[in-house]
């Protein structure tokens, strides 16, 4: 059989994706940090491994014609990657769905319990060393909305769930499912809003969710709930947000933003009902080595000719479920 052509797309900065040694004897592997030699390096690939989206330099480098079969991105989220060349392709393309589910879900439970036991206020009276005895709520029994049903919104409504949290979900297509009390189409949200103690975004980003989280929609939200997004920031439009935040919302705990980094002079800095993470929600200690993995895995399969797992629906521009 003939050897594979490999090329990993990485940051300028970005260590070699682990684990891909394991393909020695079946991939030339090349792992490419930066621009340089992009054009000639896609003309000889027959597998992309994207763990950087610079997709302009992606596009403009796409070479024609295109000896690309397969695209793979390292990310959960594939928005980004959705260039023409790629949603277009006829190739197959696929995503790290399942490395980060259970990160991310340990991250939402954290904050979940985080606004339950007032541990925002707690940290600002001990900076203060002011002792204040409060009382703090329970999880169980409130009611947390899943805004993206997917997998990784699946495992975060399993571990709340597990807590005796009552789960509501929304996805594109109503559905019933184990994990949830019931997964509602995504056009019920306005429904569904007042209900819901926690708010928990998780879905991708497509034309139907890019700033879906405005005035009108925080302004549904029931007072005092608390608001947890760990799916895209450009699902929220920050500056709904933070007039929310001014008004009954309870708090919020952020993980992805409409501008990454977010600027040192943002007002969400300095609020004390925020918690703010540098897009790292999924990312434990050896996620890396999962992706060379997960990666090495559906290589066998595509060089077995067997359907490849984590398929991408590029219509869509997210995993299919």
């Amino acid at each position: 059989m003939k050897e594979a052509r490999v090329t990993v797309l990485l940051a300028p900065d970005e260590p070699p994706l682990p684990g891909l040694e394991a393909l020695r004897y079946q991939a030339r592997v090349r792992q490419l940090q930066g621009d340089e030699g992009l054009a000639e390096a896609l003309a000889d690939t027959d597998v992309l491994v994207v763990t950087d989206f610079r997709v302009d330099a992606l596009q403009a480098a796409w070479p024609d014609p295109c000896p690309i079969q397969w695209v793979h991105a390292t990310s959960a989220g594939v928005d980004a990657l959705m260039i023409p060349p790629i949603r277009d392709g006829g190739f197959p393309v696929t995503n790290a769905a399942g490395v980060f589910d259970r990160g991310i879900a340990e991250y939402v439970l954290g904050a979940v319990l985080m606004f339950a036991k007032g541990t925002l206020t707690n940290l600002a009276l001990q900076r203060q060393h002011r002792w204040l005895h409060r009382e703090t709520a329970l999880i169980r029994d409130q009611r947390a909305l899943v805004v993206g049903a997917g997998s990784i919104g699946t495992y975060v409504a399993n571990m709340l769930g597990a807590m005796g949290m009552e789960v509501m979900g929304t996805a594109r297509r109503a559905r019933p499912d184990a994990a949830f009390e019931y997964v509602y189409a995504q056009e019920d949200l306005p429904d569904l809003l007042g209900y819901a103690d926690y708010v928990i975004v998780t879905a991708p980003l497509t034309p139907e969710t890019e700033g879906l989280f405005d005035d009108h929609h925080f302004g549904l939200m029931k007072p005092g709930a608390a608001f947890i997004n760990v799916g895209r920031g450009a699902i929220v439009q920050t500056d709904a947000l933070l007039r929310a935040l001014d008004g009954p919302l309870g708090g919020a705990a952020l993980d992805v933003f409409e501008q990454e980094p977010l600027p040192e002079g943002h007002p969400l800095w300095d609020r004390s009902d925020v918690m703010i993470s540098a897009h790292m929600a999924g990312d434990f200690i050896g996620w890396r080595q999962a992706l060379g993995k997960q990666f090495t895995d559906n290589f066998n399969r595509w060089r077995l000719g067997e359907p490849l797992a984590n398929p991408v629906d590029t219509a869509r521009g997210y995993g299919r479920r």
